[in-house]
């Protein structure tokens, strides 16, 4: 009976663990060099942002790409053929027919363990990240439709190197080409952020990589306040995630949760600057009318006071006689 007893416990023990309960949710696939896809970052939550994640991506995928086709695991042959075949070669094509259905079986969106706390990151297959960011806050931005609760910022991945400086900069060197090398040229920011990974200097980065940008075209000019594209670059421990997007303060640094609130109306620069105007030449209009009329009241006084200053000295100088 102890026997039975104490394998029965290692069996429930091995079966509802914390810690493999963990492992199988992070999976055992982990963000690499030479992937793309979508970094995501969230709030304490990543299981309910991975699903919205899911939800989100689909739906604007299956508009701009159309729906995702899935191939059938089951084999397309029949049984009446598979009894005409020999076994051997019956064998052998149900083998080819399963590996083939298996590679065919990779989804177009897969949540991998991205190497930090509460960022996930979304693999894309046959699709353009940055576009399809790009247009999914166009959408919430024009709709303001909230259509998630704990996603925060969606930044698109089109490349990936080692993260350091040395590697980033021979990667780059070719990759901002096709945005900064002559004859085209643009305003742009640098958006860096590290995250477990403390062997880069933030500043050390952005000179290298404007310097970089710089050697491509001396017409692209830094623009920290509306630039037209901005050069993202994302440390997450050993890999360096990067993309070159447009819109970027328009669209509130890609933060679906800010890009979904309703404008805050700003101030008419032009009245403001007319009623100021207005505000001023009255300011000056009731100085003037101030300083004339003291002028007038000290020219009284004066008429006032000579007369009687000059009695005081005649009597004064009766006075001395």
């Amino acid at each position: 009976m102890s026997a039975l007893s104490n394998d029965s416990r290692k069996r429930s023990k091995k079966r509802y663990a914390g810690g493999h309960h963990n492992k199988r949710w992070k999976g055992s696939r982990e963000l690499e060099i030479g992937m793309q896809g979508i970094l995501i970052t969230c709030n304490m939550n990543e299981r309910k942002c991975t699903a919205e994640a899911f939800n989100l991506l689909n739906e604007y995928a299956d508009t701009l790409y159309g729906p995702e086709k899935l191939q059938d695991n089951n084999g397309s042959s029949s049984e009446e053929e598979a009894d005409e075949e020999d076994v051997d070669v019956a064998l052998k094509k149900e083998v080819a027919q399963l590996k083939a259905s298996g590679a065919k079986q990779e989804r177009r969106f897969q949540a991998l363990d991205s190497g930090a706390n509460n960022v996930i990151f979304i693999k894309t297959k046959n699709l353009e990240s940055d576009k399809l960011v790009h247009h999914i806050l166009s959408d919430l931005h024009t709709t303001k439709k909230k259509k998630s609760r704990v996603i925060l910022r969606m930044l698109p991945v089109t490349g990936t190197c080692k993260a350091f400086q040395d590697d980033m900069v021979k990667y780059l060197t070719t990759f901002l080409e096709p945005w900064f090398k002559t004859p085209n040229s643009g305003t742009y920011q640098i958006a860096f952020k590290a995250r477990n990974s403390s062997h880069n200097k933030r500043d050390e980065i952005i000179k290298a990589i404007a310097g970089l940008v710089g050697k491509l075209n001396p017409k692209n000019k830094v623009d920290l306040t509306n630039p037209e594209l901005t050069i993202i670059v994302e440390v997450i421990k050993a890999v360096c995630c990067i993309s070159v997007v447009k819109d970027y303060t328009l669209y509130r640094k890609y933060n679906v949760q800010e890009v979904m609130k309703e404008d805050t109306p700003k101030p008419d620069v032009t009245t403001a600057k007319t009623d100021m105007n207005t505000a001023e030449q009255k300011e000056k209009h009731d100085a003037e009318e101030t300083n004339k009329e003291e002028e007038k009241k000290g020219d009284d006084d004066n008429d006032n006071n000579g007369p009687q200053d000059n009695k005081v000295a005649d009597k004064e100088e009766v006075d001395g006689e």
